[in-house]
């Protein structure tokens, strides 16, 4: 239990240093260590007798988790919780520790590294279609890549949205296009969604 404890605070440092959204969650942390030690003690109790082991099957077949994953990468940090309360449950001392060390320094490697530079979302709403070409050529000139996502035509006002990557030194373009001549409206945001191939 000691050692669930240990390497379930291991987990909570690991998920703190490679949270890559804005929301933390204090709970979720908190979680995984509590996971790593009620899932020891469940699986040290399974181990010692199979009566209670058959028990304790039909009782956790019953359990139901509704809690929402709002990141992929927290069911990493759920399944490592889990595994390593079964394994030190189990009595394999140094399989937990040396496979937490190896996954956590994985984690710590790989989970703030950038691939893609970050994407946005540019809604544009402008009145002529003369507009639109200097908008492109801006565009053309000043990210990366771009990708047109809608365009809403009504009567004395267009709105397109466009995906796009930039960097965020590079933010100038957007006061370029709203100075346009037929512009009404500049709108950008940064969000995570799929990522352009």
């Amino acid at each position: 239990m000691v050692m669930a404890l240990v390497i379930g605070l291991f987990i909570f440092v690991i998920y703190k240093k490679t949270l890559t959204g804005v929301m933390y969650s204090n709970g979720f942390a908190l979680t995984l260590v509590g996971l790593a030690l009620v899932t020891t003690l469940v699986i040290m109790a399974v181990t010692s007798n199979v009566v209670l082991s058959l028990g304790m099957v039909g009782a956790l077949s019953i359990v139901r988790f509704r809690a929402a994953i709002k990141d992929p990468v927290e069911i990493v940090f759920l399944f490592w919780a889990l595994t390593v309360g079964i394994v030190l449950g189990a009595g394999m001392i140094p399989l937990a520790v040396i496979g937490s060390v190896i996954i956590g320094i994985v984690l710590l490697l790989f989970a703030n590294r950038k691939i893609h530079r970050n994407p946005y979302i540019l809604v544009l709403k402008y009145d002529k279609e003369d507009t639109e070409k200097t908008i492109w050529d801006i565009l053309d000139t000043s990210v990366e890549q771009y990708v047109i996502k809608s365009k809403t035509v009504i009567p004395g006002q267009i709105e397109t949205t466009v995906e796009l990557r930039a960097t965020e030194d590079s933010m100038a373009f957007v006061n370029r296009i709203s100075q346009a001549p037929g512009g009404q409206d500049v709108t950008l945001v940064s969000y995570n969604g799929d990522y352009m191939s």
